[in-house]
């Protein structure tokens, strides 16, 4: 006969996750993951209910109850033998086999002893399971307090089976879910039931919280580095501001420190980053090397920012010679910026400093110190027309330049007049450009002007038409649109020979550029212009106004000889191309759903001459399967040809072995360029991955030129017991972004 007995208030605790691991998935087909723990309907809050077959009362503070004892509250359930409830010290104690349930955890157990009063209980040869998250293990007891939960002579996997492939056993893990993290002591790790390591003592997340403790060191092995260990360590400071600490051994040149302070403040947030390697073993010749990095946002009020970019080397070939996550490898100059902004309701206003470390045997760049630019927020409208004003003030420095200083002041009012319907728009702007230097160096008096001023005028017209029509007879309940464009841009001819180009660099021709106002960022060089622009663009939409295909395709007319540009050297700069007829078109295609296509050339019509060129055919399949083909042209990039093809793919082989390689040949040269290739293994509870990538040395620090190219081969070992390190050590998707040349989504590839 199943009797109800007592009300006991019965605060309880919940049991927390173990480690950090993944909740079941379709790896994990033998894990039966138990199901979430629900209180019995209508059970008041805090109050305890127990039923069984039997119950002799002991006087009026407790009971004995037996056969199919069942205890509910509304934050657990048990179910065992017998119990003996003593209710005025508040204790429970009961005999198994038992079965105890709650929120997280699901445990069969020989027996269980609870303090009511204190909300404390102990299981004793606990065998448990977790319910949000894989994860099982044993222990001689399990004893669980309001804030902790300690698990004595205890063992802990995710693997599924009976026999795991990899399990840890410990004196004694303590669960502190207050603060999120776990302890072991005496913790002996076992593969394949098998121990391979002992540790005395180390901590492990449980939830979100971070703290202080070794991360997940990385294996690896190169031509250039030789056996490489890291082995960071990170330090939870504050709640606003940690920091990482990463010794790097490498055979080859010796011990690397790396060390990163990161900081979050109400108005300031940002890092502080250094790498020291005292004495490289390889470069003989050099002394310490080094890299330092400063990256800094700052929010004072709506109105005022603030922002610090700043990287600094030890010598030309660092990044490319040691690697860094805060610069690419590919990187000729770092960029050492400071900003202050001004955002108010009328005006912007922007004061910068701006220096260049430039990286191998190139020109050096002007520093800017500083550069102030206002301009208005808001045109003012006056006579149905749109006035703006942008003005700056901006001081270059260069000591190993023909002009050592200069100052620039820039002047460019600018009025406009645009109309927009449904169907059209038609907008227009003129502009005056006036610009004054001070220019002084070691410079003769035919080469550059000490001062000099330049205005001009400059006059655009551009008009578009957005025509559309139904497409179901290619595209089921699909549009077509059709956004011809046309526009005219004049800016007279000038003699700028005498002015130096500070921070002036010639854009791309592609078909966006063709329709810009300027072909040179900056206003120390101003191309003439007489010239008509046609162009067009077309898409495709489906029912769901998703584009399925684009083509745009446009050319600029010169109207007069004067006007084209000519091939000139302004100052060993840079150089313009004679393009009688500049041509240009890009093309997206993405007809179905795993295929996508982007393509773009630049083409001199009139001379039938190749400018610049790029294609991406993408497949994308099921289970992370994907392919690219990809190809870059360009006939003078710094006066070298560029032409180059590679091939990328990502495939799952089964279940739980994927593939991943790239190869990228210079079709000029005749060489390859780069070689990766990685294939991972992942199971249910652990995963590896190995790689191995050849590429180019290069070596910025030599100027000679070198005939033969010499390559660097390394390869790469991931190890990782799921539950005990994080996701991102092993998730196949980060092998797309290794190497040069990293996988990058077509539609975003657009040079």
């Amino acid at each position: 006969m199943s009797k109800n007995w007592g009300i006991l208030v019965l605060p309880l605790i919940s049991t927390t996750a173990i480690a950090n691991s993944n909740t079941v998935g379709g790896l994990c087909k033998e894990y039966i993951q138990p199901k979430g723990w629900q209180p019995i309907p209508d059970l008041v809050p805090n109050t305890i209910d127990i039923q069984a077959n039997k119950v002799e009362l002991q006087g009026t503070e407790s009971a004995e109850f037996s056969g199919n004892v069942a205890v509910n509250t509304d934050a657990m359930s048990m179910n065992a033998q017998s119990a003996l409830i003593d209710k005025r010290q508040g204790l429970l104690n009961a005999t198994g086999p038992l079965l105890f349930q709650d929120g997280y955890t699901l445990v069969n157990s020989s027996g269980m002893y609870a303090d009511l009063n204190n909300s404390e209980f102990s299981l004793l040869g606990a065998e448990y399971r977790l319910t949000q998250q894989q994860g099982r293990g044993k222990a001689e007891k399990l004893h669980a307090s309001q804030n902790q939960v300690g698990l004595f002579n205890a063992s802990f996997t995710t693997c599924p089976s009976a026999s795991p492939f990899w399990a840890i056993e410990a004196s004694s893990i303590i669960l502190d879910k207050e603060n999120g993290w776990g302890e072991t002591y005496n913790t002996v790790l076992k593969i394949l039931d098998t121990p391979v390591i002992y540790v005395p003592y180390f901590t492990f997340p449980i939830d979100d919280k971070r703290k202080s403790g070794l991360l997940t060191p990385t294996i690896s092995s190169s031509n250039r580095y030789g056996l490489e260990l890291v082995t960071p360590y990170y330090f939870n400071l504050a709640e606003n501001y940690d920091a990482l600490l990463t010794p790097r051994y490498m055979s080859n040149k010796g011990l690397q420190i790396q060390g990163e302070f990161r900081y979050l403040t109400d108005q300031h947030n940002g890092l502080i980053a250094t790498e020291f390697l005292s004495n490289d073993k390889s470069e003989a010749n050099l002394d310490e090397r080094y890299l330092v990095h400063w990256q800094q946002q700052s929010y004072f009020d709506d109105f005022w920012r603030a922002s610090i970019d700043v990287t600094n080397v030890s010598d030309d070939n660092y990044l490319t010679d040691l690697g860094s996550s805060y610069a690419n490898q590919t990187d000729t100059q770092l960029t050492r910026k400071g900003q202050l902004s001004y955002l108010g309701e009328d005006w912007l206003i922007d004061l910068q400093v701006q220096d260049f470390e430039v990286l191998g045997n190139h020109s050096e760049s002007y520093s800017t110190l500083p550069e102030i630019t206002i301009k208005n927020r808001t045109a003012e409208q006056y006579l149905g027309l749109d006035w703006r004003f942008t003005g700056q003030l901006s001081h270059f420095k260069n000591s190993n330049a023909d002009i050592t200083d200069a100052t620039r002041l820039h002047l460019e009012p600018s009025v406009t007049y645009n109309l927009s319907e449904h169907a059209w728009s038609f907008d227009s702007r003129f502009a005056l450009l006036h610009t004054h230097y001070e220019q002084n160096g070691n410079f003769s008096a035919n080469q550059y002007q000490e001062s000099i001023s330049r205005t001009l005028p400059q006059v655009r017209l551009h008009g578009q038409l957005n025509l559309e029509r139904s497409m179901h007879s290619i595209l089921e309940g699909g549009t077509q649109t059709l956004e011809p464009q046309l526009q005219y841009l004049y800016t007279p001819e000038k003699d700028q020979s005498k002015i130096g180009l500070y921070d002036t660099v010639k854009m791309q021709d592609d078909f966006f550029g063709l329709f810009r106002e300027r072909r040179f960022s900056s206003v120390d060089y101003i191309s003439e212009a007489n010239q008509f622009t046609l162009g067009a663009t077309t898409r495709f939409l489906d029912k769901k106004n998703v584009e399925r295909f684009s083509f745009s395709v446009g050319q600029i007319i010169y109207l007069s000889e004067s006007a084209k540009p000519t091939v000139a050297n302004f100052n060993n700069t840079f150089r313009e191309n004679n393009y009688n007829a500049l041509f240009a078109a890009e093309t997206k295609i993405h007809w179905h759903p795993r295929w996508y296509f982007s393509g773009g050339l630049q083409y001199d019509a009139d001379e039938k001459d190749l400018i610049r060129s790029h294609m991406t055919l993408d497949y994308r399949g099921n289970n992370k399967k994907l392919v690219q083909l990809n190809h870059h042209y360009a006939n003078d990039v710094s006066g070298n040809e560029i032409d180059q093809v590679g091939i990328f793919t990502s495939l799952p082989i089964d279940e739980n072995w994927q593939l991943v390689a790239s190869y990228h040949r210079d079709l000029t040269a005749k060489r390859s360029v780069e070689v990766f290739a990685g294939f991972q293994y992942e199971s249910c509870c652990w995963a590896i991955q190995i790689t191995g990538n050849r590429t180019i040395e290069t070596d910025l620090n030599n100027n000679s030129q070198i005939q033969d190219p010499v390559f660097d081969s390394s390869i790469n070992f991931n190890f990782v017991l799921k539950g005990l390190g994080s996701k991102s050590r092993y998730d196949a998707s980060q092998l797309l972004k290794q190497g040069i040349f990293g996988y990058r989504r077509p539609y975003f590839l657009n040079n």
